[in-house]
């Protein structure tokens, strides 16, 4: 995607992520929208959950590798239904983990955490660098 970043995560996260992925290998996420934890983000084995044109491919999630700086990265791709995205396209999310046990096949639930979606307004400026989501990819990832 060119411009801002739409999604980030913050240290814990990145904690956890790199955790899950000695566990499990390469790793997505999907926000999707309804009831219950279909609203948070949830973490699957990449792959595991295709992607179609009902998805909305947000960007990648850069974490090092062995938490030390200039250590190799791995991505992590965030996708969203196209619906929900039509209502969180004006915001920037940012995923944390919290104590807490959600229900769902996020790959987090046995850690006795759950990984959580903080947001934000996108500003007028990343909006407009954004060329309102000229940058976003559909479709298969």
């Amino acid at each position: 995607m060119d411009g801002p970043s739409r999604v980030d995560l913050t240290p814990a996260a990145a904690d956890l992520l790199r955790t899950l992925r000695d566990q499990h290998g390469e790793l997505m996420f999907h926000q999707s929208g309804g009831c219950c934890d279909g609203s948070s983000p949830m973490c699957y084995p990449a792959g595991e959950l295709l992607t179609g044109d009902a998805d909305v491919h947000l960007g990648d999630l850069q974490v090092v590798a062995d938490d030390a700086p200039g250590g190799e990265a791995f991505a992590v791709p965030v996708w969203m239904s196209r619906s929900q995205f039509a209502y969180w396209r004006h915001t920037h999310l940012t995923i944390d983990v919290v104590p807490g046990r959600g229900a769902g096949f996020s790959l987090e639930a046995p850690e006795g955490v759950r990984f959580l979606i903080r947001s934000r307004l996108l500003t007028d400026e990343e909006w407009a660098a954004d060329g309102a989501d000229a940058g976003l990819r559909v479709g298969p990832g």
